[in-house]
């Protein structure tokens, strides 16, 4: 019988998606599944995205150029320039969304058995983007007691051998909320030109940050030119995560010409998608505003509903949406699992995302979750409850 590949035996399962099958059987007997698992946020998308698809006179659905049409490259452009980000059309390529930016950007920098040094928890799906390019991660571990905060600099200089290739990092975090302050970027900045290495940041979150803090982009940082990319989508930030774009953006053109050949491979990406996001971007700031806020006072709830919890440690979330909370339990999956298996309040469950695969340290995060606050405060308050009684159920 034909094998598949030791690549695609080796590539991680989601610790976001894996629990799906246990989620629709609980639907199918009937129970309701309140889901913390995903980053699909429950905002509507600017109508006029939306409208802009439906409204369009095409005869012919054409391939786009391979980088992105000229006329949204400049109007991404322009997004970048209001916030302090200088960056032409050229410096833009448009990506089947942030995903296919994160392989383009790994394929483009490293070859077979390089390293990426990445602070965790991260982004679970930097693993197995990694795994597919032959790329080996490399963890500094940041602390849940320290509110996951940059490690300091000289456990990112222990790392850094001969095939160190680039730092990555995603700023605000995802799964941890935390963002990344100035001064931490300076030094970041400060460690890749030393040792002569990349430093790209995943900045999707950019639009949702709180507590009166500002987001500080790399590619702010004018010593970093040829050092800096960025990568970047629509999903979140418009509500768009079915639209599948999202850019890599460098002003160092030979990594831009080596994406391209990437995209090229793929031919270009979608055409409708990049009609809805052109029109997104005339999205006005009080529509940002009125998301952020909500955002925040969804924070705020969830954080005080879970402080309520004996036994439970969480981090707080200065960006993004997601949180990681530290359970009194030894094994987050068994948990995540019995909760859509086996317990119910009133007919009713929660998913959520065990930490361990956020994690490329065998071992840690075992005992964590991530929780994503992109529901109402009401089913945010319920799911919460619903966690605690759980907890109390699962430990006796």
């Amino acid at each position: 019988m034909p094998s598949v590949s030791r690549k695609g035996l080796s590539m991680p399962q989601s610790p976001i998606r894996k629990l799906v099958p246990f989620a629709e059987n609980a639907k199918k007997k009937g129970a309701k599944v309140i889901h913390l698992n995903i980053g699909q946020p429950d905002i509507k998308t600017p109508q006029l995205a939306l409208d802009a698809v439906k409204n369009n006179n095409l005869s012919v659905l054409e391939y786009s150029r391979t980088e992105g049409s000229e006329s949204f490259r400049e109007k991404v452009a322009g997004y970048y320039a209001k916030h302090q980000i200088n960056i032409t059309a050229s410096e833009i390529i448009v990506t089947t969304g942030g995903s296919e930016a994160l392989s383009f950007a790994m394929g483009s920098i490293a070859d077979n058995d390089d390293e990426i040094i990445i602070p965790e928890p991260f982004y679970a799906n930097y693993n197995g983007f990694a795994t597919a390019n032959g790329v080996k991660v490399v963890p500094v571990v940041s602390k849940i007691e320290d509110n996951f905060s940059l490690p300091p600099i000289e456990d990112f200089e222990k790392l850094i051998t001969p095939r160190t290739k680039a730092i990555l990092i995603c700023n605000p975090g995802n799964p941890t909320g935390y963002l990344y302050s100035k001064e931490e970027i300076k030094k970041l900045a400060s460690i890749v030109k030393k040792h002569d290495l990349f430093l790209i940041a995943d900045e999707v979150y950019r639009e949702f940050t709180y507590d009166d803090k500002e987001h500080y982009s790399i590619l702010q940082e004018e010593t970093l030119d040829q050092h800096a990319i960025i990568i970047d989508s629509v999903s979140k930030r418009y509500s768009m995560c079915g639209a599948r774009i999202g850019f890599l953006v460098t002003k160092n053109q030979d990594v831009i010409a080596t994406a391209l050949k990437f995209g090229q491979a793929r031919l270009s990406p979608p055409t409708y998608a990049q009609i809805a996001v052109e029109a997104a971007l005339d999205t006005p700031q009080s529509y940002f505003d009125d998301v952020k806020t909500e955002y925040l006072q969804r924070r705020n709830i969830l954080i005080a509903e879970l402080e309520k919890i004996d036994g439970i440690k969480v981090a707080k979330p200065q960006g993004a949406f997601y949180c990681i909370v530290e359970l009194p339990i030894a094994d987050a999956d068994d948990f995540a699992q019995w909760l859509l298996e086996d317990f119910r309040v009133d007919n009713e469950t929660v998913m959520v995302a065990p930490a361990g695969g956020f994690y490329a340290t065998p071992g840690l995060g075992k005992n964590q979750i991530r929780i994503a606050y992109v529901l109402d405060q009401d089913s945010l308050k319920r799911a919460v409850h619903i966690l605690g009684e759980a907890l109390k159920s699962y430990i006796g």
